[in-house]
This record gives structure tokens, sequence and C-alpha cells, in this order.
């Protein structure tokens, strides 16, 4: 369990599914200038940064090369990190090639898996979401290959130009930010992250469940009668193509607000 102490009168923000990059150059430089816009406005009264993955439709590190751009986002958040305000990143499944780029130069804690957090009196269990729960069977198989090392190690033989073209071209090809499918809700005993939840509930009952890549915006109640915590819920992030949603913790609640408007979804 990772503890962290809210200093008073501060905040945890927590943003996921940004997809710089996507779908081309000039919509992506347009969202990362609006995404750095609300990373001034957080950080006076930020006391920690949650990103919850698939901050870059595509990431892979070679030894000496990351892809291009994403220049602005990278120094406004290591402007953030050289004020002392600690930044967490969980890798999602579009950059879940991030190594230790993140760590050694902007200065991210990265975890590759969901983590188990205590914030004041509360308890998170925070992550991306993707593969967990029951179904998304075809990407479950598609991470056991490109987890494989093998499968890196043949990847990182390809000539950047090449390698990064080609995987840029699947990523948006496969998932073009998400795919309509995942931006409608058809109630909550259909979502597999709330399944997930509340199975660990049951074993060990935390406050908050909170995730991204759903790409919708998603406050939902964990049946009280699994665990003594009444209040548990889930909270999904949304995205920053459509939704510009984002979850921010005073240190008693937990919620879901827009960008636009700064106010509660």
């Amino acid at each position: 369990m990772h503890k962290i102490s809210l200093a008073p009168n501060k905040r945890i923000y927590f943003a996921s599914d940004q997809h710089f990059g996507a779908p081309d150059p000039a919509s992506s430089r347009a969202r990362e200038h609006r995404f750095i816009a609300w990373l001034h406005k957080i950080t006076p009264d930020c006391g920690a940064l949650f990103l919850l993955g698939d901050l870059f439709d595509f990431w892979f590190e070679y030894d000496r090369v990351i892809p291009k751009g994403f220049v602005r986002v990278q120094g406004a958040l290591a402007q953030i990190a050289d004020r002392g305000i600690p930044l967490y990143f969980f890798t999602g499944n579009h950059d879940l090639w991030v190594r230790d780029y993140l760590s050694e130069e902007i200065g991210f804690q990265v975890f590759n898996q969901p983590q188990y957090f205590e914030i004041g009196s509360k308890t998170f269990l925070i992550g991306h979401g993707d593969g967990l729960g029951p179904g998304d069977y075809g990407y479950k198989r598609m991470k056991k290959v490109f987890t494989f090392p093998l499968f890196q190690k043949a990847f990182k033989w390809l000539h950047p130009d090449l390698g990064v073209r080609l995987a840029q071209y699947l990523s948006l090809r496969n998932k073009l930010i998400s795919g309509s499918d995942d931006l409608v809700f058809t109630g909550a005993e259909n979502e597999w992250l709330v399944q997930y939840a509340v199975k660990k509930q049951a074993k060990f009952p935390v406050d908050y469940y909170l995730f991204g890549h759903r790409h919708l915006a998603l406050d939902l109640p964990i049946d009280p009668k699994i665990s003594g915590v009444p209040e548990a819920r889930y909270l999904n992030t949304g995205d920053w193509i459509n939704h510009h949603t984002y979850a921010v913790f005073d240190g008693n609640s937990l919620e879901l607000c827009r960008d636009t408007e700064g106010t509660t979804v």
C-alpha cells in the first residue's frame, strides 16, 4: 500500500487517455495545448498528479531514441515535478512500452499494474484498466504478445522511421482513440471494470476504484453489501479527446470534473 500525505488546501488530480499523436499532428497539438493549459491551472493547489495511461497514442523507447513530438507536454510535466509535486504514471494499452524515460527525465513513478494507495483516511485501487475483469479477450491476447521480451527486442531492431510509423498506423487502425462502442454506457452490470471492482472489494475493500481506458466518465457505486465500506465507488476518468474530464480528491471526497466548466460531471 502506497501512502500519500496531503497537505492542507492541496488536491490530488487524476487524468487519462490523452492519446497525444492521434489521429494527426494538428489535432493532437491542439489537444496538447489544452491539456497544458489545464496543467498550469491545477498546479497551484496540486498535491500530486496521477496520469492513468494512454498519455501517448503510441510510445516506444529505443536505447537512445523516443518518438518525435510531445515536447511541450513533457516540458510542462517536468516543470510540475521540479516544483516538488509527485507524479504517478500508469502505463496503458497504447503506451505499455514506457520504460525509464519518464522516470529519469521527468520524475514520474511508473507502474505497469494497478496499485493500492492510502491518501489521508481514504483507500484507492488505481490503474489504467486495460485487460481487467471478464471479457476484453482480444486485448489480453495482444498484450501477451506485445509484452513478450523477444517481440520487443525484434521491434527494437526495426529502424525508428519504419517501426514508429508502422506502430502509429496500427494503433489508429486498431483503436482510433478507443472506438465508438466504448463510448456507450449500457448499465453497470455490463461494465467489466465494475465487475472487477466488485470481485476485489469482496477480498480487500477500499473506498475508491479509479481507472481510465473506457473513454467514458463514470461514477458508479459498489454494492455496500459486499463489504463494510458503504461509500465505495468506481470512477473512470474519461478522456481528453471528447470529454476533457478528470477526477480530483480534496482529502475527503473524490469527484469527476470537466475542464471546460470546472464543474462536477
